[in-house]
């Protein structure tokens, strides 16, 4: 009698895993909202300079090392790592959940009785105990297994989120980098224009000696010459925020930083931006969002299970006997099999408001997948542009540059054969003065794009 029961239970348990391992859950299917027009006006490519290695991008072995030593040393990425081992072991976690527990048992009872209630039976007895006991749950409806790819969709969240990180600092890197460039330009420009400005006051004060102008030009021309002069500790202290800047992302104390010259950098000019489409596979963030819209996928097939019966088989097996040194005997082995299904009829709301919360994070989730991809486009776009009009703007800078220095140089002859005002000349030097700082942001803004256009399109973590 007691086999067949026990091949009974065993029978039904073997049905259940053929029902579970035979069962289908929905699976996630992506969006298939078009991605066409997603650049805009951009033209697209075959390739796509996200798949460009960092180290073959810049055209800079100085900058090349910071990179290396931010991705090394930089905390924000180490931290981000250590929220991709977190969400494993959640994951691990969730993988665990579908196979039966299993728990050792020790223990000694001691019961006094009462005379009252056992006249006849015995006033006190010992128990000692030694077992194992496993409980499984029957994943019928899918409430474990959809955890579970929740859980695996987190972690592959978590770990575009790392990847995130890591294009966004080597991103970081180069801007800094490119902005002391754009300062140590602008600090030797603006010396060069104080040392000539002292020449012109020179010029102008042996002019006075001749008669040719007033003491008005000469203090004029001294202004001007402080005026330029001034701005220097401005760009130093500027220089040194930027260095400590850098120190941060480079996971460092503050202090100098070892660079080379903007004059030196080239600006990467194969900008392929491949078909919108690889942004879902290319780019951190938009991976990122797909995965948790994923994960509330998953999370939302496992509430519509809570409405559903769990079944569950509970084994024992151990040693049970009155007397301790009667516990090793072979009779003493004891051993059960339940199997229980528990349907839930009223759980104070539990089980709908799961369902309904889980809906609605599902929903978000998807909104926000939409609005990153969006926002990924538009960088792109935007990035495309920036580069295209600092083109634009270096041509015609080199054009005025040019104008400007042969009217600085004219200026100056005419003002010493009395053709010319100190005025005129002033003002020719302000203007190219101007022009030389203009110049430098124009450099500065078209390798700034090439690093957006790069970020924008997810590459560095590859």
């Amino acid at each position: 009698m007691k086999t067949n029961s026990i091949k009974n239970i065993l029978l039904i348990a073997l049905v259940s895993v053929l029902i579970v391992s035979c069962s289908t859950t929905n699976q996630y299917q992506r969006s298939q909202d078009s991605t066409d027009g997603l650049y805009g006006a951009a033209k697209t490519a075959e390739s796509n300079l996200a798949n460009e290695s960092w180290q073959n991008l810049f055209n800079d072995p100085i900058l090349d090392s910071l990179i290396a030593e931010g991705l090394r040393n930089n905390f924000d990425l180490q931290a981000a790592v250590q929220r991709v081992v977190a969400a494993e072991s959640n994951f691990l976690q969730s993988k665990a959940a579908l196979a039966p527990s299993l728990t050792g048992q020790a223990g000694h009872t001691y019961v006094k009785n009462s005379e009252s209630t056992t006249p006849n039976g015995p006033d006190h007895y010992n128990a000692s105990q030694i077992a194992l006991q496993s409980s499984w749950e029957i994943d019928f409806w899918g409430k474990l297994s959809n955890a579970k790819k929740s859980a695996y969709a987190n972690y592959l969240a978590t770990d575009a989120a790392k990847k995130a990180v890591q294009t966004r600092l080597i991103a970081n890197i180069a801007s800094v980098y490119y902005r002391l460039l754009a300062l140590d330009a602008n600090l030797e420009i603006t010396k060069a224009t104080v040392k000539n400005s002292a020449e012109l006051v020179e010029t102008i004060k042996a002019l006075k000696e001749s008669g040719s102008v007033t003491g008005a030009a000469v203090v004029q021309s001294e202004a001007a010459r402080y005026a330029a002069e001034v701005t220097i500790p401005d760009i130093e202290q500027q220089i040194r925020e930027n260095e400590n800047t850098l120190c941060i992302l480079l996971g460092r104390t503050p202090g100098k930083v070892k660079r080379g010259k903007l004059q030196e950098q080239q600006a990467h000019e194969l900008l392929e931006v491949g078909v919108p489409a690889e942004l879902l596979d290319k780019r951190p963030d938009v991976m990122q969002a797909e995965y948790n819209v994923i994960s509330a996928y998953h999370i939302t097939n496992s509430a519509k299970a809570y409405f559903y019966p769990s079944v569950t088989l509970t084994a024992s097996a151990g040693l049970e006997s009155l007397e301790f040194e009667d516990l090793f005997d072979p009779a003493s082995f004891a051993a059960n099999i339940v199997g229980g299904l528990v349907q839930p009829i009223f759980n104070k709301r539990a089980n709908k408001t799961r369902l309904e919360v889980a809906k609605a994070q599902q929903e978000e989730a998807l909104l926000n997948f939409k609005s990153t991809l969006l926002n990924a486009g538009a960088e792109v776009n935007d990035a495309l542009s920036m580069y295209d009009a600092s083109m634009q703007k270096i041509e015609l800078r080199n054009k005025q540059l040019d104008a400007l220095e042969k009217s600085v140089d004219y200026t100056k002859e005419l003002l010493i054969y009395g053709s010319a005002t100190y005025t005129e000349v002033l003002n020719a030097q302000q203007s190219l003065l101007n022009a030389q700082l203009s110049d430098v942001n124009d450099q500065v803004q078209q390798l700034n794009a090439v690093v957006s256009l790069y970020r924008a399109l997810g590459g560095g973590w590859q």
